[in-house]
């Protein structure tokens, strides 16, 4: 029998803080009761890959990671976009991201798969240790007013934008509040829930289900499937591998529609300096030419010596025998990882 994960008492589900969250799981099933108009599903279309946009191309790969530029009141745009995904505010979401980056699959990593799925797919968001903004991580983004303001008032979009929903709805129903109702139930709610499970996988799936094709010190990988549903967050350990790249795909076969967007309007010169991979960066670290893959190795170790851990007849002396081979085949592989770098990310 697997063990449980024991959690720290700010680490358990705030069932209270996490409340409407959890009814807003609930509320797409009163479109059981009104009825789905058809241009309800057009709606949630509309908000699932609009908002998914803000979040991969503003939260993830502007506001985290930098890997392009923009003018401010593009930039206050694009962050409005992205408030109105249910994910918190822009400052919060790079601020946890970039932690998460510099601390990837490893113990102060505050969503890696390791620490169990659903606690990397959505449970360290329910509890109450990461509600505060980790301002120390986001000077860059700190020092914008407008920014500091979505980030405190980030709920204000999202009631916004279901006002809007409702108004369309009745407007496109001639003033039938029912049929408005039930435009809002999916158009909205069942958008977000599916945006906020989508996006989720990323943290979650990413890290445990695809293919490696470099060798990095976390255990991302790049998956085709997740690619498609999140506009190219998908290929992910090309990500980690290089994060300062506003383009995931890397190859010409990697779908990346969040990069497409972006390419287009960076021709409207709304957006600026998108970040391409280097040639050294393409090729350097590849699995397939013999790199030492130290997330791959430190991911398989965790689980020999988890099994281990409950064969009651290991002594202690082998336990510590084990310890020290870890500890100096990580370290020659760290070693071996320095002579072949690839170039820093943003």
């Amino acid at each position: 029998m697997s063990k449980t994960i024991e959690r720290a008492p700010d680490e358990r589900v705030n069932w209270l803080g996490s409340a409407p969250f959890i009814l807003m799981h609930l509320l797409p099933l009163g479109a059981l009761f009104t009825g789905v108009p058809w241009v309800a599903w057009i709606v949630m279309a509309v908000l699932y890959f609009g908002r998914m946009w803000f979040i991969t191309a503003g939260y993830h790969r502007y506001f985290a990671h930098r890997s392009y530029k923009m003018g401010r009141v593009m930039q206050f745009l694009i962050a409005l976009g992205g408030s109105t995904a249910v994910q918190k505010g822009p400052i919060w979401w790079a601020a946890h991201h970039r932690h998460h980056h510099k601390h990837s699959d490893q113990e102060n990593d505050i969503h890696s798969p390791k620490r169990g799925f659903w606690w990397s797919h959505m449970g360290w968001i329910l509890c109450r240790k990461y509600d505060a903004t980790r301002t120390e991580l986001v000077p860059d983004l700190m020092k914008y007013p407008e920014l500091r303001w979505l980030n405190k008032y980030w709920i204000v979009p999202q009631v916004a934008l279901i006002a809007a929903v409702f108004g369309l709805g009745l407007l496109l129903t001639g003033g039938a509040i029912v049929p408005a109702l039930g435009i809002l139930f999916v158009g909205f709610f069942l958008s977000t829930i599916l945006l906020s499970h989508t996006t989720y996988t990323i943290n979650s799936l990413s890290h445990v289900f695809g293919r490696r094709r470099f060798a990095t010190s976390d255990t991302s990988r790049n998956n085709w499937m997740l690619a498609l549903i999140t506009g190219g967050e998908g290929w992910h350990n090309n990500h980690h591998h290089y994060q300062g790249s506003t383009r995931q795909g890397f190859r010409w076969y990697e779908i990346d529609t969040t990069y497409y967007v972006l390419w287009v309007l960076s021709k409207l010169r709304l957006v600026r300096d998108l970040r391409q991979p280097s040639e050294r960066a393409l090729n350097s670290r590849l699995i397939k030419q013999g790199a030492p893959d130290i997330g791959t190795f430190d991911k398989y170790w965790a689980r020999a010596v988890k099994a281990l851990h409950h064969t009651s007849d290991l002594a202690i002396e082998k336990k510590q025998q084990l310890a020290e081979l870890y500890a100096a085949t990580l370290a020659r592989l760290e070693e071996i990882a320095r002579e072949t770098p690839t170039e820093p990310a943003a």
